[in-house]
């Protein structure tokens, strides 16, 4: 459209040019043919619509309006149309004011093209990408973007911030991702397509759908919880309807897909083929699965329209119904074998009510299928009606053969286990004693039999009848389960008590428990489930059990006296070790070796005193078990052994572990007792010697050892102490344990290591002692030789200072040495020793002095005879 200028000379002032009348006439109709022009073309404008469904349409309908009132609205700005509306202003022309409305209102229109563009513009490449992108990946990352591109659209646009411009662009947007699932999705193709791409493209395509919808509630909470923008409330209908409904089809279209590939398909395998052996009847089957989606495939119906939604309803009533008729035909068929079973169902029963729960799903499957006739009138609807009847023909023929087995079976083998002894026995009565716990008795009520009472409560309620004696059996439950708790519970009670018992304890108590397999023998040699004396037979196991019960504790009450007092002798200790006294000052050893033996004395008086009461509590067990005190009876002669070896070990290990410990205590660094170091000349040497310490804890250990020959042994077959044994007429022997635990290896081999270990230690006091003998010249030399050869030298007072610096020194030198020293269990005293070096230093010294002395009143008496001496002279 172009704004024709008339051909007037308007090179003028305006103000000239107003007053021409020729001129303002022709600009007149000039101005009216413009606002003609500019009418229609705005008129034109505002008739047109974007031209196609999808929002690119959109963004190309305002380009274009944008382009052409663009192009007239610069016109209108040309320097001659402007000279032209200025003089008609300056006339006052009475056209001036509808040219100028038309002006304006171009201005309008063309300032909101232009905004509009400019937004729209802003969405292009994600509408792009919503129209042209590969594939829906491409799809779904562009809504996110895209759904953010229109917030910011709605918040800063002047012309797209309400639902009259909005609505209709997101309504495009979309049609155009409707389209998009629609190009895709071919339903006369996609159930030919490999089976993993076609659940993908649905899974993509439904996703895609939801997608929008998800991201435009997204945004609008953005919108909400911002509180500052317009709210994002639009026609939700006109939004989603379509594309809610085309995901409701993808999810049926994928529900199929799962079934019929991933379902069907998996069970109709290779696997099938081998297990089977029936290749052909394995494919016909696969056949079938085929023909269920034939229907989707020749649809003459739009599935993703809503118009057509009651009859793509039909249809997937009809596929789910046909499934599920196949689905139980098929699970009946697998697991036939072995039927999956309620909790608590028997076998039979229980898998005949596994059949009848098949039955009555597809039951309820062909009722549906009646409530909408034209499902059952269709050629599928015939189809699946004839395999309903085939599958209920053979489960009724199946559930027939359960139940006849099961009846002859129970006819037969019920009357045999109610012969059956009460209990059994796991191994012969007629061993010896030392198997008696091995001896298991068992309620020999079977398994079968309870689960024949079960099957026919089961049976009774499905309807079936049942044998005679099944139902008198099953009317007798109640009985039958008090007798086997009865029974389980006595047997549970003396397998416990037997498992309480040594082999001691069992050989102990062989009569007893002779007796009580006596009162059991009726149970599995005579009594059987048919029998009427279960009930009293219980009662005198259960009375016969209770008195062996009060036996087995009287001896375990005995049992636990006299481990009591194992236990306090095997817990003494044998080496009580004096406290220290005041400060530092330890015991010295001969006082420390006979504390230990004092206190040892005590303590075994106290063990002697608990040993000597074990025998009156073997007396005692043997009045309970024997009704005899003799202390000999044949009856306990294992049992009075078996205690014996209990003493035997029991000092065994007292003595092991009191020298253990006694090792452990040399070897620790705590200082028990002291020794001193002396100077007896001409040697420094420990106070007592090493050879005495060796000596006192050689007898320490012999003294320890020896503590047994206080526990007298018992005479063969009893628990009556050995009366001393004379020999000779002054030689009495008493048997002791001493004789046996003295020769044992580990007694022996912890006696040599305290041994070892002390002698070590005290050699190694001993060579720390040698950095005393430097000092050895000081009580070496003889001080009169020396001092004699000293003085016919006649040394000077140099050599005087020197020899008496040097002893000084010694003697000074001596009281910086450390006069304890702690090794292991031994503390040193090393201050005796200390006392006698400093003394013969001193010696030393005090001899010097004197020669010192003698020496210099030598030189003053040789000295006043030579002054005299020369006064004489001098006189004379």
């Amino acid at each position: 459209t172009k704004l024709e200028i008339p051909a007037i000379n308007l090179d003028r002032e305006v103000t000239v040019l107003a007053t021409v009348p020729e001129v303002v006439e022709a600009l007149e109709s000039c101005a009216m043919a413009w606002q003609k022009l500019i009418s229609t073309a705005l008129e034109e404008q505002l008739k047109k619509v974007p031209q196609g469904n999808g929002p690119l349409a959109e963004v190309d309908f305002w380009r274009e309006r944008n382009d052409t009132l663009g192009a007239l609205t610069e016109q209108t700005k040309l320097p001659d149309v402007q000279k032209v509306l200025e003089i008609l202003q300056e006339a006052e022309s009475v056209h001036i004011g509808d040219l100028q409305i038309v002006l304006s209102d171009l201005r309008k229109h063309h300032v909101e093209a232009l905004d509009n563009t400019k937004f729209l513009s802003t969405l292009e490449r994600h509408l792009k990408n919503l129209t042209y992108g590969t594939g829906f990946n491409v799809v779904l990352d562009t809504i996110p973007s895209l759904m953010n591109a229109l917030r910011m659209v709605w918040i800063i646009s002047r012309h797209y911030n309400t639902d009259e411009r909005m609505v209709p662009l997101m309504e495009r947007i979309a049609w155009e991702i409707s389209t998009r699932v629609y190009k895709v999705v071919d339903l006369h193709t996609l159930f030919k397509e490999d089976r993993a791409a076609a659940k993908k493209k649905i899974a993509e395509a439904k996703s895609t759908l939801e997608q929008w919808k998800k991201y435009y509630f997204a945004v609008r909470a953005q919108i909400e919880a911002s509180g500052r923008e317009q709210h994002w409330e639009f026609d939700r209908k006109r939004l989603f309807e379509k594309t809610d409904y085309m995901a409701s089809v993808c999810q049926d279209l994928y529900d199929i897909l799962q079934v019929v590939i991933e379902e069907f398909y998996n069970i109709f395998g290779p696997e099938l083929k081998t297990v089977t052996g029936d290749p052909n009847r394995v494919d016909d089957l696969l056949r079938r699965v085929n023909g269920l989606t034939s229907p989707m495939e020749e649809l003459t119906f739009d599935p993703f329209s809503i118009k057509s939604a009651h009859d793509w309803k039909l249809i997937m009533e009809e596929f789910k119904e046909e499934v599920s008729v196949e689905n139980v035909k098929q699970i009946f068929v697998q697991n036939l074998k072995d039927p999956p079973l309620y909790k608590n169902h028997p076998p039979v029963a229980g898998a005949i009510y596994w059949s009848r729960s098949l039955f009555y799903r597809i039951k309820h499957t062909i009722i549906r299928f009646q409530e909408v006739e034209e499902l059952l009138a269709s050629e599928r609807g015939k189809e699946v009606k004839q395999i309903y009847l085939q599958v209920a023909k053979r489960m009724k023929e199946y559930e027939d053969q359960k139940y006849n087995q099961w009846r002859d079976g129970t006819e037969q083998i019920l009357p045999l286990l109610l012969k059956n002894t009460l209990l059994t026995v796991s191994s012969v009565t007629e061993e010896p004693v030392t198997t008696k716990k091995s001896v298991h008795f068992i309620v020999n009520f079977s398994p079968i039999f309870q689960e024949i009472i079960l099957e026919t409560k089961y049976m009774e309620q499905l309807g079936f009848p049942v044998p005679e004696v099944a139902r008198y059996v099953a009317l007798q439950e109640d009985k039958y389960l008090r007798y086997t708790n009865g029974l389980k519970n006595m047997l549970d009670r003396y397998h416990k008590l037997m498992g309480t018992l040594n082999e001691a304890e069992t050989k102990l108590l062989d009569d007893h428990i002779q007796e009580l397999w006596r009162v059991f023998k009726s149970g599995h040699r005579r009594l059987s489930w048919n029998s009427l004396g279960i009930g009293d037979f219980i009662v005198r196991c259960t009375q016969a059990t209770r008195k062996f019960e009060s036996l087995v504790h009287q001896i375990h009450s005995n049992s636990e006296d006299i481990s009591n007092k194992l236990l306090f002798i095997e817990s003494t200790n044998l080496f009580k070790f004096p406290l220290s006294k005041s400060g530092d000052e330890l015991p010295k050893s001969k006082e420390f070796f006979e504390y230990i033996k004092c206190e040892r004395a005590k303590d075994v008086a106290h063990m002697v005193r608990k040993y000597i009461a074990i025998p009156q509590l073997l007396i005692k067990a043997e009045g309970q078990v024997a009704n005899t005190n003799s202390g000999k009876s044949p009856k306990l002669t294992s049992y009075y052994a078996y205690w014996e070896n209990r003493i035997y070990q029991v000092l065994t290990q007292l003595i092991v572990k009191n020298l253990q410990a006694f090792n452990a205590a040399v070897l620790a660094n705590v200082p028990l007792f002291q020794m001193e170091a002396i100077l007896s000349v001409p040697e420094i040497i420990l106070q007592p010697n090493a050879s005495e310490i060796d000596k006192m804890t050689a007898q320490c250990i012999r003294d320890c050892v020896e503590v047994t020959k206080h526990f007298v042994r018992w005479m063969h077959g009893t628990c009556i102490e050995c009366p001393p044994q004379h020999i000779e007429e002054d030689e009495v022997i008493t048997f002791s344990f001493y004789s046996d635990i003295s020769q044992n290896p580990l007694i022996i081999e912890q006696a040599v290591l305290i041994t070892q270990n002390v002698h070590k230690l005290l050699a190694s006091l001993s060579k720390y002692l040698h950095q005393w003998k430097r000092y050895h010249l000081l009580w070496k030399l003889d001080k009169g030789i020396v001092m004699e050869r000293l003085a016919a030298e006649k040394p000077s007072c140099i050599t005087f200072d020197e020899e008496l610096q040097f002893y000084m020194k010694v003697a000074q030198e001596v009281t910086q040495q450390p006069l304890v020293k702690d090794e292991q269990f031994i503390r040193l005293q090393l201050a005796p020793l200390a006392y006698a070096v400093q003394e013969n230093a001193r010696g030393w010294v005090i001899s010097l002095g004197k020669l010192l002395n003698e020496s210099a009143r030598e030189e003053l008496f040789g000295l006043q005879e030579e002054i005299q001496v020369g006064v004489f002279s001098s006189c004379c």
